[in-house]
């Protein structure tokens, strides 16, 4: 007999706790997910530190090297500025200002500024920069510089 209350008395605990792990049928709910992705592009230019030859001319030196990296679907552009309009310029006295053209990634262009266009997002990539100097075997003695500056814009 004391088995009988035991088992009645765990059948009758089963049944009460039932209803509280039941789940009700057609009952649910949602998680809505929402990301965003931020415009970013960024150039990592390094200089490669070389010299230009004016008297007998340079042609197509290696200046140095453009990793580019944008997130823009829709692409991007690249610009290349020079800091006196395309021109090297000494403060030698009687000196003249030597013109040269840049080179980018298969584009050219000579004075302020010029302008590579990409269709598209691009990671890591590298592209090599070069300038021609026409030979001037009258240039006047001194030291002769300009600065380029590459900036990179999401379209």
């Amino acid at each position: 007999m004391i088995r009988r209350i035991a088992s009645a008395t765990v059948a009758a605990a089963l049944f009460t706790a039932a209803p509280a792990w039941a789940v009700t049928a057609g009952n649910s709910g949602t998680i809505k997910l929402n990301s965003t992705v931020a415009l970013t592009c960024t150039v990592a230019v390094t200089d490669a530190g070389a010299t230009l030859n004016i008297l007998s001319g340079s042609s197509n030196v290696q200046v140095g090297s453009v990793v580019e990296n944008c997130n823009d679907g829709a692409g991007y552009t690249i610009t290349v500025a020079s800091s006196n309009n395309g021109t090297l310029k000494s403060s030698a006295t009687g000196a003249s200002a030597v013109s040269y053209t840049t080179s980018y990634d298969g584009t050219s262009g000579s004075g302020s500024s010029f302008t590579v266009t990409r269709s598209g997002a691009q990671f890591n990539k590298t592209s090599a920069m070069s300038v021609t100097v026409p030979a001037n075997a009258q240039a006047i003695a001194g030291s002769y510089a300009d600065t380029l500056t590459v900036t990179i814009a999401g379209k």
